[in-house]
């Protein structure tokens, strides 16, 4: 039985655009938890299988809301892949052609960022509006509690990214792909 009151009633708010490296009130796997006790067992697994890396194949999970943002994700990896690859001169027939404009545009924008962070700043940002304009209207819905997690996840992993850190990984990367050695 589900108590989506109950649920959504218990779960913290928290902004996605938080700079201030102050703590999420809730973690993932709190949220999963949570999840787990208060909906049905078919929409505790859909949580519990959250995933800000769609699958490779179209499959439908019952969820209109979770299809939308899998496809959508999806389409995103597939356009930044073939962009990639044609930036490389990589042969592109194997990566499915994305039809969708905003996720060509979007991914267009991106490969033309000088600074990895500033791209996956954007990136975020991109992803949380696509969650905004496919959200649904009723708040104590299961896709509203699908949508809170999502937007939990990507605000978790933005939150992961150091400016110092990543620069220090960087250089490390290069030197080491320059076979340099300091």
């Amino acid at each position: 039985m589900e108590h989506l009151y109950y649920l959504v009633s218990q779960l913290p708010s928290f902004k996605t655009d938080d700079d201030s490296g102050a703590k999420l009130p809730i973690t993932t796997a709190n949220f999963k938890d949570l999840c787990q006790r208060f909906m049905s067992a078919k929409n505790a697994e859909l949580a519990r299988n959250l995933t800000l890396e769609p699958p490779l194949e179209d499959a439908p999970t019952g969820s209109v809301f979770l299809d939308s943002w899998y496809k959508k994700e999806r389409d995103l990896r597939f356009a930044l892949a073939q962009l990639r690859a044609l930036k490389m001169k990589k042969d592109t027939k194997d990566i499915p052609s994305v039809a969708d404009g905003e996720v060509v545009q979007a991914a267009r924008t991106v490969t033309g960022m000088d600074s990895p962070l500033s791209a996956e700043l954007y990136l975020n940002e991109y992803r949380l509006s696509v969650l905004d304009k496919i959200a649904p209207l009723d708040y104590f819905s299961v896709d509203a509690v699908y949508n809170y997690g999502l937007r939990l996840m990507l605000t978790e992993r933005i939150k992961k990214f150091n400016r110092d850190e990543g620069l220090a990984s960087y250089h490390k990367i290069y030197d080491d792909i320059l076979g340099e050695d300091k």
